[in-house]
């Protein structure tokens, strides 16, 4: 018997966040404390497939599907305009899904966050990333 405590999903808190991110309910940071509090370790975002991957450490997942039109993805990778959209939502100058059509337009397939390791990795279609360092609390 495995002497650690096997960790179970907490779907509803979850969903919670990827639907109050959704609705403009809920901003980075709560999310980032709410999943940090259910033991997540990461989470992916694939903005082809409209869906969104919570990853635990004792490796089980959970899918939840973002309820949104599809996004115009570039064909070129804008790190600029990725850290531009970036500092507007941590400003609060644009919501969540104003955030999600920002970075598509910037050419971003997938970001993952990596919420121990307190960054966030925006992908291209072609290998092109941009690295985000999560902002140090004052």
């Amino acid at each position: 018997m495995n002497p650690e405590k096997e960790t179970t999903m907490n779907i509803a808190a979850l969903h919670h966040t990827t639907s109050r991110s959704l609705a403009g309910t809920m901003t980075f940071p709560q999310v980032v404390g709410l999943l940090l509090g259910e033991g997540v370790e990461s989470y992916q975002a694939d903005l082809v497939t409209r869906e969104k991957t919570f990853h635990m450490p004792n490796g089980e997942t959970h899918r939840e599907t973002l309820d949104i039109q599809p996004l115009a993805i570039a064909a070129d990778f804008s790190g600029p305009e990725v850290v531009s959209a970036i500092r507007d939502i941590q400003q609060q100058k644009i919501n969540y899904r104003q955030f999600l059509d920002r970075i598509a337009a910037a050419g971003t397939t997938t970001y993952t966050v990596y919420l121990q390791g307190k960054r966030a990795i925006y992908f291209g279609r072609n290998g092109d990333f941009h690295i985000e360092e999560f902002p140090k609390a004052n």
